[in-house]
């Protein structure tokens, strides 16, 4: 598409109302697809050929930072999927200043496996982009099931890089026996925790490097999450306050914009995550984060995932409620736990017991799914 100066479209999901959305908008757009995909019934489709077997080409390709590589869109976890555009420079930026903080060197010969979508910003910057940088090979697969992650690892050449998120981890770090060698791990779309964190760089003998970012901007800042909690910007990104916003720009950021969380900024290029503006509730004068109620419900022992709703959110009237899976343990057990960690103006009335939570393969909870899950759910 590159060399065609045409702009490839990334859709948030593989599902034909996500694609049939973007074909709407573009009315040029044409889906490529593989023999055994389903094509969307309206619009130009083309099967991609089979290649032969053939050296790489000896060709070097370049191209003008300024050519506009992708058009990306959100993953509606607050709404309706947006577009956001990326240049071609500002990839390859953002992916080398990824490297560096990262401390990854070239590396040749290596393989690059990724739990989340190619086509989503992250999958797009640590997967798609760290391997044409790196000079790495791309697992073709998008793995869900720990067991399959795992085997499909240890035939991976070396070095191994694992791009994943929180809750992939902690099913890879609680299964038992030896895990594979990787060089490197990489999370990010959720706020990880630092214990989750130990214990995959334990098991996997491994580094772990989070990093935080958005759909607008792109890739922001990292850290290695059991060394500290301040994060610090790639090379390229700078961040300004302005009031009660924090600005980023920069020649490795996709555009200028506010972040849409609660900054505390130490210093142009560092600074400690306090929690996303829309995850700030008050209830009977007292403040909390739902990232906080979150980490404090799905670090209790036997508890599987869970997530706290607040009143308001999705349409939804009335106390704080909480679903969880926790097929071992009662509501008394949950709520006792809680209030050792939390308020008791944030205890969960009511609490729910699922099977599972509908979870996208960026184990987001978009609000549509949210919303389904409260006219779905009946207390326990």
């Amino acid at each position: 598409a590159m060399r065609r100066e045409q702009v490839t479209l990334l859709p948030s999901s593989e599902a034909p109302a996500a694609i049939g959305d973007v074909m709407r908008r573009y009315q040029d757009a044409y889906v490529l697809y593989e023999a055994d995909a389903m094509p969307v019934p309206d619009g130009a489709a083309f099967v991609y050929p089979a290649l032969p077997d053939c050296d790489a080409p000896a060709e070097q390709l370049t191209f003008p930072p300024d050519q506009d590589a992708v058009v990306l869109f959100t993953s509606g976890s607050t709404g309706d999927p947006v577009p956001h555009p990326r240049s071609w420079g500002v990839l390859v930026a953002s992916s080398q200043a990824a490297a560096s903080a990262f401390n990854l060197g070239s590396a040749p010969g290596g393989s690059i496996l990724g739990t989340v979508p190619h086509q989503h910003s992250y999958g797009i910057e640590s997967i798609i982009m760290l391997a044409l940088q790196q000079g790495m090979a791309i697992h073709r697969q998008r793995l869900l099931l720990p067991a399959d992650i795992i085997a499909e690892l240890s035939t991976l050449p070396e070095p191994r890089i694992l791009v994943t998120t929180p809750i992939h981890l902690r099913g890879l770090v609680a299964e038992q026996g030896k895990l594979p060698r990787v060089a490197r791990i990489i999370c990010a779309t959720a706020p990880l925790d630092p214990a989750l964190a130990a214990a995959a760089e334990e098991r996997f003998q491994a580094p772990l490097y989070e990093i935080y970012g958005c759909s607008e901007i792109g890739q922001i800042a990292a850290r290695r999450t059991v060394e500290t909690a301040e994060w610090r910007c790639l090379a390229g990104i700078e961040l300004t306050q302005a009031g009660d916003d924090v600005w980023a720009r920069g020649e490795a950021a996709a555009c200028e914009a506010t972040l849409n969380d609660v900054i505390d900024l130490k210093a142009p290029d560092r600074f400690f995550l306090l929690g996303r503006k829309s995850d700030m509730i008050n209830i009977a004068g007292k403040r909390s984060s739902l990232a906080f109620l979150n980490h404090q419900l799905t670090t209790i022992p036997g508890i599987l995932d869970g997530v706290f709703i607040a009143p308001d959110e999705s349409g939804y009237q009335g106390r704080m409620r909480a679903y969880v899976v926790a097929p071992g343990l009662s509501s008394r057990e949950i709520l006792g736990a809680l209030r050792k960690a939390i308020d008791p103006a944030f205890l969960p009335r009511p609490l729910y017991f699922v099977d599972a939570l509908p979870r996208n393969p960026l184990g987001k909870l978009t609000r549509h799914a949210i919303e389904r899950l409260i006219l779905a759910t009946v207390e326990r």
